[in-house]
């Protein structure tokens, strides 16, 4: 069999290098819109009659290398709490849009207490909910209570698994169910049908969402810093307590920032491929 090397005509190559040309000037258009809406803005902040102060009050060099380890050491705290409580508030979102999900009455009470559970901690705000875990439970003086680091956590855990199993949930039921009806007459058992041909589904077409409140909880482990550990908005708070000046605020932002690209960049990929993949399927 003698393979024949496929050469484009002088129609596609024509059609080839048009769009070509069209992605390099869109290129080009962008950066020189992008590069002078900037320097309008740098114009426009600099030449306030203010700048001055705030310059001096947001942006001092020397406060915020001085600060700089403490608003490190503070961070790593944050990453290793946002690690912990995005594999865990995960976990629980998977397990309440499970439970929600359950067919038959006799699953009645264990879908109700689901429902419960997300329609409450979907509308406390995160901050009343570390309160209470925080100071609330270490209040009742029992036996074992671990820390106001554990207890913020698993507010924050709470909290965003029920934002987490709704966006799951939702998933799931995106799932056409003649697949489950045909997994079944395959001889896949309920749970079989879920873990091998249910939940892969629903994973895939939630993920961008998933990765979307990620990077929402990412910054608001910060919140943290309101139970008392010194993370890195709690050092950058002791920082403008003792020099006066907002600029270790600053720093401790540019850093979350720093920390939330990577995240940030999966989801714009995770979200254009899903597109990609449903306008090729249409």
């Amino acid at each position: 069999m003698i393979l024949q090397h496929h050469t484009p005509s002088d129609i596609q190559r024509g059609r080839i290098a048009y769009r070509r040309k069209q992605a390099i000037r869109s290129v080009l258009l962008a950066a020189l819109s992008t590069a002078v809406l900037g320097t309008l803005l740098v114009v426009l902040i600099t030449g306030a009659p203010g700048w001055d102060r705030v310059r001096a009050s947001f942006f001092d060099p020397r406060i915020a290398r001085k600060y700089l380890p403490a608003i490190l050491e503070g961070l790593w705290l944050n990453i290793r709490l946002f690690v912990v409580c995005a594999a865990c508030a995960l976990a629980l979102g998977l397990l309440i849009a499970i439970l929600r999900t359950l067919r038959g009455p006799v699953f009645f009470p264990v879908r109700t207490l689901a429902t419960v559970y997300t329609y409450s901690f979907r509308g406390l705000p995160l901050i009343i909910v570390i309160y209470l875990f925080a100071f609330g439970i270490p209040g009742l003086r029992l036996q074992g209570t671990p820390s106001v680091t554990v207890l913020g956590g698993a507010a924050i855990v709470i909290t965003y698994g029920a934002y987490l199993a709704e966006v799951i949930r939702s998933g799931i039921e995106s799932v056409h169910p003649s697949q489950v009806a045909a997994a079944r007459s395959l001889g896949l058992s309920y749970r079989q049908a879920m873990r091998h041909v249910v939940l892969p589904q629903a994973v895939r077409r939630s993920a961008p969402p998933l990765l979307n409140d990620t990077v929402a909880m990412q910054k608001d482990v910060g919140l943290i810093s309101l139970a008392g550990p010194i993370d890195a908005i709690r050092a950058a708070q002791i920082g403008v307590a003792q020099e006066a000046n907002f600029t270790p605020y600053v720093v401790a932002g540019v850093l979350f920032v720093l920390l939330a690209l990577p995240l940030i960049g999966v989801t714009d990929f995770v979200t254009l491929r899903a597109a990609r993949r449903q306008n090729a399927g249409t």
